[in-house]
């Protein structure tokens, strides 16, 4: 009884006070509940291929958005936990409920090799060395294809469960672990410090932060996530081929990130569950077989156009509020902070 009375004071006090946060909880409790109230397969896998694609995005952003180190390359780290898994899955005959964090561990690796490779690396230098890694891999890749199974890759492989709801759930509880553990990590001392990095790295340095370690370890931390989700979505598919470290991958991840709006967490991860599952439906209908790709980069540049900041920033603006005096964020339609009593300013005269 004492910890229902707790939880429930956590949810009146920290979530409900915020539409943000309300929503979000409705969005995890509508995943978690999606399969008994509308279980068809094909909506399971497009919504199970959602999940991990947007574990893909959140670990972009973390590393992009709130140190602005830009990962043209972060297909790299993809793809490694999806062949990393993939090939000791096979070659070894681990149950993949262990080489999913193999994988995981193998693109930790190559984030902190990259990383230390792009430590001295700024803006547009670093975001084009990044292009080259996933490129150098691939043609690795194609130069032993005894090994990696070349342009066909590697298939046959076992899923984590049998069933499509298992699989479903799979995927959802380690998207949510992973989007609330970067937002953990985003919101708290650790991501202050990379905002400094993101905003003026000489400053920061000259404070006495150790930058190095620090973009290091965000490398490492993006690159962990990435791969897990890699991993997951090669034992799902059941193949671990090319496409997974492809540059078109790479820009896919981008977009998501600048739709949904940067230093986030929750802005890609929106992003991938509006415009993935849009794109597949609108393949779904033959009028529209050849034009999706057409429709989908008018509505990104519509939305980029009038919500430069992307889109969830757009929408949080206009439902929320922040404090003058203590910055804490309200709903818009209260006229007094909920904290310390100031008076909030309408946002119709917010300027902009």
């Amino acid at each position: 009884m004492y910890f229902l009375r707790r939880g429930w004071a956590e949810l009146k006090n920290e979530v409900f006070v915020l539409p943000s946060r309300t929503a979000v909880l409705a969005w995890a409790l509508a995943l978690l509940v999606l399969p008994y109230v509308y279980g068809d397969p094909y909506v399971l896998r497009i919504v199970t291929l959602t999940c991990l694609f947007a574990m893909f995005a959140a670990s972009w952003d973390l590393l992009a958005g709130y140190t602005g180190q830009v990962n043209f390359g972060h297909a790299l780290f993809f793809g490694a936990g999806a062949y990393a898994s993939a090939l000791v899955s096979l070659k070894f005959g681990v149950t993949p409920w262990v080489t999913v964090w193999i994988g995981a561990l193998v693109a930790t690796g190559f984030g902190v090799v990259v990383g230390y490779l792009c430590l001295r690396l700024r803006g547009s230098y670093l975001s084009l060395a990044t292009l080259a890694f996933p490129l150098i891999a691939l043609g690795l890749l194609f130069a032993f294809p005894d090994f990696s199974g070349g342009e066909l890759g590697v298939s046959g492989l076992r899923r984590l469960a049998t069933t499509v709801t298992a699989n479903y759930y799979v995927a959802v509880l380690a998207m949510l672990a992973v989007v609330f553990g970067l937002w953990l990590i985003a919101d708290s001392k650790f991501g202050l410090v990379l905002h400094a990095i993101r905003d003026d790295e000489v400053a920061a340095r000259a404070s006495g932060i150790n930058t190095p370690r620090y973009k290091l370890t965000v490398f490492a931390v993006s690159a962990f996530a990435a791969g897990l989700a890699g991993a997951l979505f090669a034992h799902y598919i059941r193949v671990a081929g090319p496409s997974t470290l492809e540059t078109a991958l790479s820009f896919q991840v981008v977009i998501w990130g600048i739709f949904g709006g940067v230093a986030t967490i929750y802005g890609p991860v929106a992003a991938v569950f509006i415009l993935y599952p849009l794109t597949e439906w609108l393949g779904s209908f033959k009028a529209f077989g050849e034009l999706r790709l057409l429709i989908f980069a008018v509505i990104v540049l519509l939305v980029l156009l009038f919500m430069p900041r992307g889109l969830s920033p757009w929408v949080r603006d206009r439902i929320e509020t922040a404090c003058p005096r203590c910055k804490q964020r309200n709903r818009a339609w209260r006229s007094a902070c909920r904290l310390c009593g100031a008076a909030l300013q309408s946002l119709r005269y917010r300027p902009r």
